[in-house]
């Protein structure tokens, strides 16, 4: 397995910074964990377009743990289950990242029992499990788990399952993967449909399993007891980078950046409220690209509320409202789906942001506000990447801790960033 990675603890930035050219977004990371966790139920599994992040590389190093042969090169992942065993699994990696409840489907149809500490990931608020537990008991397997491991074991039945995923992401992805490979009909309800759920439904519906979403978030799975030995498929793109640059463009391009591969149907939400806060951008549907132009002349106060898709993402939560520090007035923003997630507003609080946090949910943004430089900590994932937005619409030199975080979720941000010519120096 290849990596390209490198380990740095700091970033600096200076003011000013006008960007322009063109971004290529890459693979998504929502969409790459649940899919290279999917390859596990067949002998050779190949998956395109996989952005080469920390969290992917992590959870490389876990199968590979199990004895899978891993193959990564440039953004193609092939995956040689032959050798595949639990004995030697690194459970100490699988600690360090909330997806390792993914292994579960596949391994307990291969092994009958698995154990692995239970999941940890950001500093974004409680992130419970019970949906995955739920589901896991109704489709046969018997719970033992104590407080800080999860023990599964047992075969799945056979029977017609209906379960309530929650509107959970992890939940619907763990799900579907038991109901694919299984005889028996699956009824989950309340079932997530982010983009990242809908390319694994594609997928297992390429290898003719019958899967019907309907509009209230219903799915109903025919399942199918053996997966081919064979199978291939491919990442979406990012729509959350998509999201983010967007963002970018509206501060600082001169006079405009161009975002290739950018999802445009996934972002519909996100894009009416862009326009609503006054940033201007041009939408070509047929080559699904998105000019933005420098908008900072024209933002305006707006109100909002993160939801589950197709609502306002929750990871574009902490640009828009960087985005919104540069509007006329107050915002209102309402995160809904994370209890403490509008925790990082304390950090940007240093560069002068003027916020008031009304309650672990909800804070107001006074604007215009002229952000000042400081030494600010990455607080999440999201809230990492911001803080480089921060920084390069801060007046004076930013200095960026903590931002190990960034890597586990953008593949090669500071490289694009410089490539439009933006300036961050690497400490």
């Amino acid at each position: 397995m290849q990596d390209i990675f490198y380990i740095y603890n700091m970033l600096s930035l200076c003011w000013p910074q006008d960007l322009s050219g063109i971004v290529d977004i890459s693979g998504s990371k929502n969409a790459a964990l649940p899919l290279i966790a999917c390859g596990l139920f067949f002998e050779q599994f190949t998956l395109h377009n996989v952005p080469r992040i920390g969290d992917v590389m992590t959870f490389l190093e876990i199968i590979s743990s199990l004895g899978v042969d891993v193959s990564f090169i440039g953004n193609t992942l092939t995956l040689d289950t032959t050798n595949m065993s639990i004995e030697n699994l690194d459970t100490e990696l699988v600690k360090k990242i909330r997806v390792g409840i993914f292994l579960f489907p596949a391994l307990l149809k291969r092994f009958h029992t698995l154990t692995l500490p239970f999941p940890w990931g950001c500093n974004i608020g409680k992130r419970p499990i019970d949906e995955h537990i739920r589901g896991f008991e109704a489709f046969g397997y018997i719970n033992e788990w104590s407080d800080d491991m999860l023990q599964f074991s047992g075969n799945y039945n056979t029977n017609d399952v209906r379960i309530s995923a929650g509107f959970a992401v992890t939940a619907t992805e763990n799900m579907l993967m038991i109901a694919a490979f299984r005889s028996g009909r699956t009824t989950i309800e309340l079932a997530a449909i982010e983009p990242h759920v809908m390319n694994l439904v594609e997928f297992l519906r390429s290898l003719d399993i019958v899967i019907t979403v309907s509009h209230d978030h219903m799915m109903i799975i025919d399942g199918i007891k053996y997966p081919p030995k064979r199978a291939e498929t491919s990442v979406i793109h990012d729509y959350i980078e998509s999201g983010t640059f967007l963002v970018l463009g509206a501060l600082t391009a001169m006079p405009s950046v161009e975002i290739k591969n950018a999802r445009i149907n996934d972002l519909r939400f996100f894009l009416s409220k862009c326009r609503e806060a006054g940033v201007r951008f041009d939408l070509n549907e047929q080559t699904d690209t998105i000019t933005v132009y420098n908008s900072r002349s024209s933002l305006r106060a707006v109100n909002f509320q993160t939801n589950i898709y197709p609502g306002f993402p929750t990871d574009l939560q902490s640009p828009f409202s960087l985005l919104l520090t540069q509007a006329e007035w107050v915002s209102r923003v309402h995160e809904v789906l994370f209890e403490w997630r509008l925790n990082w507003l304390v950090e940007i609080e240093k560069m002068k942001w003027h916020i008031a946090i009304m309650n672990p949910h909800e804070a107001l943004i006074f604007g215009k506000t002229h952000l000042k430089w400081s030494t600010v900590s990455s607080w999440d994932l999201r809230a990492g990447v911001t803080m480089i937005l921060a920084g390069m619409i801060a007046r004076g030199e930013t200095t960026i801790t903590n931002v190990e975080y960034i890597d586990r979720g953008y593949e090669g941000i500071l490289g694009k960033i410089a490539k439009l010519g933006g300036k961050i120096e690497v400490i």
